[in-house]
Formats: structure tokens, sequence, C-alpha cells
């Protein structure tokens, strides 16, 4: 008999021309015992459908049934874990918990209440810190501070909406080692709110996704019968989850494919150059010189780079000796753990961080400031709330084209915004679109500036995996038209493999420099379809996580072990090349 049902359930919000349906038609079994993930687009309802199963949203039509009867409101039965952490800021983690435990077993001796505390907060790894007040912890920290307070409950059934998405991906990765031991160890009833394909396949018994809205429905399921339990690292070459990996992310992208907007009659850029562009057009030595070829092939010229911070202890080095040449029109992405240095890397090339010692060469001369010829793309695009992505984009476009006639500029917003997908919307003000739309605005403003260099910090690290997807495929076509020279920072191993032309690898941090150097020898034009059915893909992947394994921890690996890394992506793709087998 399953433990919790909805049954028909449909909710909306709103009325009249105003009403938002949501969901619609929701039915869902979930056994005793069983790992459910729900996995979807943002705005697609999967939060609305967890809070109903919490008892915090009414249905407008059927209900949620749990051991037969139907819910009327929230219970101790169903633990929640938001992906915000909704902590008493002035308790402390022991304190945090104990106030859960209190409300649900009030009747229970304090010893054992405080027992009970202690074995969940240990059970997530803080017991050394169970006296620190939540501003003491990291975001994982207080991550673990709700799940202990969720479990402390003892719940039958924890719902979980989306707990992990706004950690670093090594916290993730560690949080959810500790979501499928307590599944294995409590034989809890879990139910997973996720955007996230491989989360989702690591954790559960069963994927569903989730249509986009208004009036969601739930997808077809995925049977996940890899055994337990699961290695990241180990079923990167099982042929079973390749092939569900493949099929979920198939059907995501043409559910999504079919929500999109469809593609504008693209504008003509007209043929200008930039201010810059007018300065350099006589003195610009790879075009001028006997050596232009050779500057070519080392268009941004990184020269043992080093960059030093004063602290109250002394000197602190971050980055060490970051030597790296770039072709002109190349893209490379930069990867390694939260704090190794990428970033300020990223911010030395654009100029907007001053280098202690070496230098930047750009295209023959030197980087000592920050300027139009290195367009920076952040975490967050910075847009004038107040304006119209037209008007947003222009503002950079009137800097870098002065001479150029009113007309002229406003083709080149036009087509830039066109091309990013936003040719509709073009006049909505920054403040009333999604983070996924002011990123595409973000990137049309940085292409639109043409630039000589494109820099991109964690582009689409706060927005969720599907909208980062369809923003990956955007970039991917606009740089496939002009060759700009690209450098991205990701946490993303998919995301580093899926852009690049070469992916570098940086040592942990401090002293961080370049660890090792992966030539990404895969076709272009890229798709993400394409590059998942293709043979050499997963060992190139199986190289990036044994890297970053390799590094956890604070570790630095030896010369000898990054070369048998290599050494075994090589060997690899080998034996895929003569049986012409994927997971091989």
């Amino acid at each position: 008999m399953a433990i919790l049902e909805c049954s028909g359930l449909s909710i909306g919000f709103g009325e009249g021309d105003h009403r938002n349906e949501v969901l619609d038609d929701i039915f869902l079994s979930v056994e005793e015992g069983e790992f459910v993930a729900i996995l979807g687009f943002s705005g697609s309802g999967k939060t609305t459908l967890i809070s109903a199963m919490a008892g915090l949203v009414e249905p407008d039509k059927g209900g949620v049934i749990y051991r037969g009867k139907q819910i009327d409101g929230p219970g101790p039965e169903r633990g929640l874990v938001f992906q915000s952490y909704s902590l008493m800021p002035w308790l402390s983690v022991f304190g945090n918990v104990m106030l859960a435990v209190d409300s649900v077993f009030a009747d229970k001796p304090k010893s054992e209440r405080i027992e009970l505390a202690n074995h969940y907060i240990d059970m997530v790894g803080l017991t050394h810190a169970k006296e620190r007040k939540p501003a003491e912890l990291s975001g994982g920290m207080r991550q673990r501070v709700s799940v202990a307070r969720a479990l402390a409950m003892r719940p039958e059934i924890l719902l979980l909406d989306e707990p992990l998405s706004a950690l670093d991906a090594l916290t993730r990765a560690k949080l959810q080692d500790e979501f499928a031991e307590i599944s294995q160890k409590e034989k809890k009833t879990i139910i997973l709110i996720t955007n996230d394909v491989d989360e989702a396949i690591l954790l559960a018994d069963r994927v569903i996704p989730l249509t986009p809205g208004p009036k969601a429905k739930l997808g077809p399921e995925f049977k996940i019968n890899l055994p337990h339990p699961r290695d990241r690292g180990a079923v990167n070459s099982d042929a079973d989850f390749i092939h569900l990996r493949a099929s979920i992310t198939d059907y995501l992208m043409q559910v999504g494919l079919e929500r999109g907007m469809e593609s504008d009659e693209l504008a003509s850029l007209p043929n200008v150059i930039s201010l810059e562009q007018a300065r350099q057009k006589d003195s610009d030595p790879t075009k001028n010189e006997a050596n232009g070829e050779s500057l070519r092939e080392r268009y941004v010229d990184f020269s043992r780079v080093t960059k030093v911070y004063p602290t109250p202890k002394g000197p602190l080095t971050v980055v060490e000796d970051f030597d790296l040449k770039i072709k002109e029109g190349e893209f490379i992405t930069l990867i390694g753990h939260s704090g190794c240095g990428k970033s300020t890397v990223l911010s030395m090339a654009s100029g907007l961080n001053s280098i202690t010692s070496g230098g930047i060469i750009l295209a023959g001369k030197e980087i000592i400031e920050a300027g139009p010829d290195k367009a920076v793309v952040f975490q967050s695009p910075s847009l004038m709330p107040w304006l119209s992505a037209y008007e947003n984009v222009m503002l950079g476009v009137e800097q870098v084209f002065p001479t150029l006639l009113s007309a002229e500029r406003r083709d080149i917003v036009d087509y830039y915004l066109s091309i990013v997908g936003l040719g509709d919307a073009m006049h909505q003000t920054a403040n009333d679109m999604s983070n996924g739309m002011r990123q595409r605005v973000g990137i049309a403003r940085a292409f639109a500036l043409s630039p000589k260099l494109l820099l991109l910090d964690e582009p689409f690290g706060m927005l969720d995996s599907l909208t980062r997807w369809e923003l990956q495929d955007v970039l991917m076509d606009v740089w496939r038209q002009t060759k700009v020279s690209a450098i991205c920072v990701t946490h993303d191993v998919d995301e580093a493999i899926l852009l690049a032309d070469r992916v570098v690898m940086m040592s942990n941090g401090p002293r961080a420099k370049i660890g090792n150097i992966m030539e990404v020898d895969l076709p272009h034009p890229r798709s993400r379809k394409d590059l998942l059915a293709h043979a050499d893909y997963y060992a190139y992947r199986e190289e990036l996580l044994d890297f970053l394994e390799a590094y956890e921890g604070g570790a630095n690996p030896d010369q000898e072990q990054l070369l048998s890394i290599q050494k075994k992506r090589a060997a690899r793709m080998e034996r895929q090349s003569k049986a012409g087998n994927p997971a091989a």
C-alpha cells in the first residue's frame, strides 16, 4: 500500500485574468521506503507540489492522501527541508534542532529529547559545531542543520525542496552522499524536488519529470535500477547510467523546446568597427607584422601571473606562476574547487584586479586596465533594473560605437538581443525579467561590445540546470558566429566540456596554479544531445571527475597521479574506439 498519494491534484493562484493554473490533474503514488525525485524547470510548480504534500497549500481539486486518509494541513509525519535554511539566528545548532524536537516530543523526558537531537546532529556531521550560531556556519553547514532538524522530528516521509541548489559543487556532492546514506540507514521515504539530472539519478529509485507550467503535469517516470551505494565516479562508466542520463536529458530538452519562444527573424548586423578596433586597425601586430601568425597562436598570453593579497597574518599568495597561451578564437574553460583562484585569474585578465607579478598580453598589448575590449559576464549580470533590455545593451554600444549613426547602433542591439532569444522582450524592464532572461541580456551586452576577449565568471551559476542548458546553447550559438577568444570559469564538469576547446584544471589554493590541461577533441558545432551520444564524452568527463576528486579536501596530488588520470582517459578512449561502446 502506498504511504502517500496525490489524487487528481490541481492548484492555481489568483483570480480572473490574473489566474495562474500551476498544477493540473497530478497523480502520484509513493511506496513506503521509496526515494522519488521530481525533476523540472524553474516555474513549473515543483515547490507548489511539495508544499501541497506538506499540507502548506490547499488544492483546488483532488488531494493528498497519507496512509489512506486525505491530509488537511501540516503534520510531523511529513518533515520538510526547504532550499532556504529558515534557522533561528539567535539559537545554536543544538538549539535549532532542539526547538523542533521539543515541539513534537513534548511528552518525552528531557534526557531522551537531548539524546535525539544529538543523534541527528552527529548524523549530519555537526557535533563539533553544535554550539555555533547560524551566522558562524557555511551554507552547507546551515543546510545540514535543516536536515538534522527535519530528521529529529522522526517523520515517516522526508520532503526535500531543492535543498542543495544554492550550494557549491563540492558541498552539494557531500550532502548528496549524506542523503543517500540517510535513505539507506533510516529506510526513510523521501521525495526530492530537484533540477539536477545527475542528483536525481544518483539518489532516487524513480525519477519523474514535471512538465513546464502553466497546468504542469507529471511526465513519464524513469526507474533507476542502479545498485546502492552509487558512486558518482564509478557510474560514469556504467552503461545503464549513460543510457538513463541520455534518455532523461533528451526528454527534458524536448519539452523545453516545446515551451520555448519561437525563434525570431534576426536583424542583419551592420559591417561596423568599434572605437577600440579603429584605434588598433593600423597597429594590430596580428594583422600587420610578419610574426602575426605566431601572435595569433598566443593571442592571450599569461606569463607567470601571480596574485598576492595582504592579510593581517601576512601576505597570502592566491595564484602563483599561472602560465597559459590561448589562440585567437579559442574557447577555454577554467575549473577547480572553490577557493582555487579561478575568478582571481579572470579578474586580472579583465584588468579589474591588479597583477602582483608576471603579466598578461592581449593581441600584443599588455593588459593594465579594464576596457570594452575585455567584456565580462558575471554570475549576476548587473543590469540597470529600471531600464529595458534594449536600453541596458545600448548603454555599452553607445560607448563603443560613438561615431555610428543611431540606426546602425540600433541594428547592433536588435541583432544581439534577437540572437539570445529576446527579440520579443527587448523592451521589457530588467526588473520584470526572470534570472535567465536577465543573463541573456548580459550575454547580448557583452557580445555587442565587439570585444577582443570574452570573460565569463560562472555566468549560469545562479540558474537551475535546465535554464543553464538553454543559455549554454545560446552562448555557443553567439560564440560560433563571432569566434571571439573566450575564458569561462565554471564548477560544472559538463559545462566545461560542452563549451571548451581546452579545459584548464586548477590546483587547490593558496598558491594555486595549473594542475592539468585537457584538450577536448569533440566536433563543432556541439549540441548537448550529440555529445551525450558521443563515445568519447564520458571519457573526458571521467578525467575531470577524477581530477576534482584528486584535489578534494585540500589535497595536492603529485604529477605522477595526474599523469595516471590522463592515461586512464586515453586508455578508455582507445578501448571505446575498438569496441564502439561508449561505456567501455
